[in-house]
């Protein structure tokens, strides 16, 4: 599929995940093991993609093809190659998979820092404006000493010395001829020392404590007692959107015939959104502006199916599934009864329910307010999701 120029014109993005991640103590290496119901390596992508990135490559062992395209599921312009021997390696790997297209900057990051704040890539970018090079950095705060056989040294000056984090962002042609330039040993220990080796000067930005590397297993949250993955959980979703002349009618999967369509930055699907929010909700994993970024000109028309898509990739991930949802739509116009069975067909299929799991039903608000006045429809959603074992049980 040809990439759209808006892909091909940002940042494009590394995520180094060809490691064993044995430390970690879980039962599949680090960057495929979950935290909070969400697989390391997907939130990774997802908080590149937040923060502008377009087209993403991920360095994968060998025979981890399956379970990574699992995790990232649903998410567009994702790509993955296989690692190689040493880290310097897997990022020489992807870099080689981008250079056909290449793009003007790379970002190239740790799949187990899956935390990244966007302020944290805009304050990279902005420095690639004046470096070829720039990284993410944190002070040293505690006391350090030069260590021998178990006894202390003379001590060590921290104000000389930083924490050194990822992303790390570079000019792309700068990096790659970088890379192909290195001797291959030893293994660097991140990007930033290929770009020094390579006479390429680098700035320093502003780290985040939120960008902690996930490196042993008392880095990842212990599992919630075994009773309490039983429980059902719910949310709930809230959406508006104006009408306006010119555009299409989408309710719930369904185009309808209406002289005004809902505006927005995707096909403004408002029964589809209120439902992404609330499945999102039940699941703790925020809102549907977090994953679908209204400033992301990806999104720009798109269909909102793909958003539930993406949503209910994330109930299974954390072992759910979709009991039932309810969905009221707010307005005056259009009549909602004549389409509410191929609706509720529509949102059982996106769901993976049966139709009976689903219940679309309408309002007024008795002409009071935007809603009464035409000019807009709102959308207030429930879902109940219930353990997938229990489910099939």
């Amino acid at each position: 599929m040809a990439l759209s120029p808006d892909l091909l014109s940002a940042p494009a993005a590394i995520i180094v995940a060809a490691g064993q991640g044995l430390r970690a103590g879980q039962p599949v290496p680090k960057q495929f093991a979950q935290v909070g119901g969400i697989p390391v390596l997907r939130r990774s992508a997802i908080a590149l993609r937040q923060g502008g990135v377009g087209r993403i490559v991920i360095a994968i062992p060998e025979g981890a093809e399956a379970i990574a395209a699992d995790c990232c599921a649903g998410l567009d312009a994702v790509n993955f190659v296989i690692g190689g021997a040493t880290r310097q390696a897997s990022v020489r790997n992807a870099l080689e998979a981008l250079a056909a297209d290449a793009p003007a900057q790379v970002l190239i990051h740790d799949a187990a820092r899956p935390y990244c704040p966007p302020e944290v890539i805009a304050r990279l970018m902005a420095a690639l404006q004046q470096h070829p090079a720039a990284i993410p950095v944190l002070p040293v705060i505690d006391s350090l000493a030069h260590a021998k056989h178990g006894l202390m040294g003379a001590p060590a000056r921290r104000e000389a010395l930083c924490r050194v984090q990822t992303p790390q962002a570079f000019s792309f042609a700068d990096i790659l001829a970088a890379h192909r330039a290195w001797p291959g040993a030893p293994d660097a220990g991140d990007d930033a020392q290929v770009a020094r080796a390579a006479g390429l000067v680098v700035a320093l930005v502003e780290g985040d404590d939120m960008l902690h590397k996930l490196t042993v297993a008392g880095d990842f949250p212990a599992p919630a007692p075994a009773v309490a993955t039983r429980w059902p959980r719910s949310g709930t979703g809230f959406d508006v959107h104006r009408l306006a002349a010119g555009e299409e009618l989408w309710l719930c999967g369904i185009r309808i015939d209406h002289p005004l369509g809902l505006s927005g930055h995707s096909d403004a699907d408002v029964g589809l959104h209120a439902v992404v929010d609330a499945i999102l909700g039940a699941i703790g994993a925020g809102d549907i502006g977090q994953h679908f970024p209204p400033s992301d000109p990806q999104w720009r028309g798109a269909s909102s199916d793909r958003f539930v898509e993406h949503a209910i990739g994330l109930v299974h991930a954390a072992g759910y599934v979709v009991g039932n949802v309810d969905l009221t739509l707010i307005c005056e116009a259009p009549k909602i009864g004549p389409h509410q069975p191929a609706m509720q067909q529509r949102l059982a299929e996106l769901l993976q329910v049966g139709v009976e799991a689903v219940n679309v039903k309408a309002t007024t608000t008795e002409r009071l307010g935007f809603a009464g006045r035409g000019e807009g429809i709102a959308a207030q959603a429930i879902a109940m999701l219930v353990p997938a074992r229990e489910h099939q049980a």
